[in-house]
């Protein structure tokens, strides 16, 4: 009897635990480690939490998570193409380029990797099976047209924003973006703009959302029909989204404002450090005097830097007391001083969490400002392009960086801007407040992931979340309708006072003339 109570007991709880699993679909279809790097994050977390977990991306995970189930439906040949050296562009020389530019240029791009996913013989696998999901998480990045997998799966929507609240998400939910403060992706803006920085802001706003709904929406809805004739317009497929996760947070980005159904789970892909591999541990712990660490990311190809550029770094480098951990993409850096060690990887994180670590030389870009700030160390940025430049005129105004541009590099500036990170204390109190506004929370980033996508699961898209803005057109959002109806009014009752005037005018005219004849 006691041995088939516990039998049942067991079968109750196993029952239990594989009620609360839950299928979730994935897609990050960039082929950009960064952004594969918050999805996988993403999609462990979720599968440790129990879920079954398909992901769709242009990677594939070595070691899978041992919780829940994941596997990978791997968009072969996205990395070739993007490995591709004749088809790598050069960075440093688009770092001046208009960023009006590259409101087409992102076009481009988004309309190309969306066609490319929809028509990939693996994804088309997944589309032709029977399987059935319960919520679909799609990273938002100039691929709204894959939007329309909520609705061929039938399920909730969730949206992952790789860089926070944004003028791509934000409309998407009816969030609120002020351009009087909350400066576009593009632009070298902190949140304290001077008039003529908001001129400009307002104008790209303009700019971009004409471009959004006059070109590259029509663009993604005819790519859209193309695979999927019988789904709704893209107009009615965008304001489908049940929730957005932001890769954003206080310590890292503008207080801006936020509508119920965007949460923020920004650091949520910081791991515990992990034990340095023996060569390099060796190389920091004997690092007396400190070690700088440098990279430029994963889509920055350094050795594309002209000589003068390489030059005015090296020389400082060179000439400090600390070692160098550079991260570099050849076998050779031509000029490269004794204490700079290169490699075309190092484990960033744990880099950044060892006590020896002085500063950080980076792009700019989000997670490595986000890592920064978790372990505390200052910053010099070298932005090219996309959000670092705001990232970096973010931070410098937080007081952990100094940002400079690679075309206004020269050996005394790149030593000043050293010599002041490295001696002035300033900078690191300040990256290492903004550490413990990250750190004080109430919930882990990657707990509040998991509550928030069961939630809408369990309450079936959660539309209470949504604001009614969402449902409006541009025109009554912005009480255009409004504004039109009491100009209106008001020319209206000008002209009318101003027939009454005239008539009480001409009358007593009539009726002095009158008293004049008389």
């Amino acid at each position: 009897m006691k041995y088939t109570a516990l039998l049942a007991l067991s079968i109750l709880l196993l029952f239990l635990n594989s009620a609360q699993c839950s299928k979730i679909l994935i897609v990050f279809p960039i082929a950009a480690p960064s952004h594969y790097i918050l999805g996988n994050a993403l999609a462990r977390g979720l599968a440790e939490a129990g879920h079954d977990v398909t992901m769709v991306s242009p990677f594939e995970e070595k070691n899978p998570p041992k919780k829940g189930k994941y596997r990978d439906v791997v968009l072969t040949g996205f990395l070739d193409e993007r490995n591709d050296a004749s088809k790598r562009p050069n960075f440093f020389q688009m770092a001046e380029t208009s960023p009006f530019f590259f409101l087409f240029f992102m076009n481009s791009v988004g309309n190309e990797y969306t066609r490319k996913m929809f028509a990939h013989p693996n994804f088309q696998a997944l589309l032709k099976s029977d399987e059935q999901f319960d919520v679909v998480i799609l990273e938002q990045f100039i691929n709204d047209a894959h939007k329309v997998l909520a609705y061929h799966y039938k399920t909730p929507l969730i949206l992952f924003s790789t860089i926070g609240p944004n003028a791509w998400v934000n409309n998407l939910v009816g969030n609120p973006s002020p351009p009087s403060y909350v400066p576009d992706v593009f632009l070298s803006y902190d949140s304290h703009m001077d008039f003529k920085q908001r001129v400009v802001n307002w104008l790209f706003t303009v700019a971009a959302e004409l471009n959004r709904h006059l070109i590259f929406f029509p663009a993604q809805n005819k790519i859209l029909k193309e695979y999927f004739p019988d789904a709704p317009d893209l107009s009615e497929l965008n304001y489908n989204a049940s929730l957005v996760l932001l890769n954003s947070h206080e310590s890292v980005n503008d207080a801006v404002p936020h509508v119920p159904n965007m949460i923020d789970i920004g650091g949520y892909h910081v791991n515990p450090p992990k034990e340095l591999p023996k060569d390099l541990k060796q190389f920091m712990d004997n690092a007396t005097e400190g070690v700088i660490y440098f990279s430029l990311g994963s889509n920055i190809q350094p050795s594309q830097m002209s000589e003068s550029m390489r030059k005015a770094i090296l020389g400082p480098l060179g000439k400090l007391k600390q070692k160098v951990l550079w991260k570099w993409d050849e076998d050779t850096l031509p000029g490269k001083p004794d204490n700079v060690k290169i490699s075309k990887w190092f484990p960033q994180q744990d880099i950044l969490a060892h006590p020896n670590i002085k500063l950080f030389i980076t792009h700019g870009g989000l997670l490595s400002t986000t890592e920064t700030i978790y372990h505390g160390v200052p910053i010099l940025a070298f932005p090219l392009l996309g959000d670092q430049k705001m990232n970096a005129a973010r931070a410098e105004m937080n007081g952990y960086c100094i940002t400079m541009q690679f075309s206004e590099l020269t050996e005394e500036k790149v030593t000043d801007a050293l010599n002041k990170l490295l001696n002035n204390p300033q900078y690191r109190e300040n990256v290492k407040r903004r550490s413990r506004l990250m750190h004080d929370r109430p919930v882990k980033p990657m707990d509040l992931a998991v509550y928030w996508t069961e939630f809408v699961i369990r309450h079936k898209g959660a539309p209470h979340l949504k604001v009614a803005g969402v449902d409006l057109p541009w025109y009554k959002y912005l009480l255009l309708d409004v504004i039109s109806f009491v100009i209106l009014v008001i020319i209206g009752c000008s002209l009318i006072l101003r027939v009454i005037v005239r008539k009480i005018f001409c009358s007593r005219k009539k009726t002095a003339d009158k008293l004049k004849q008389n």
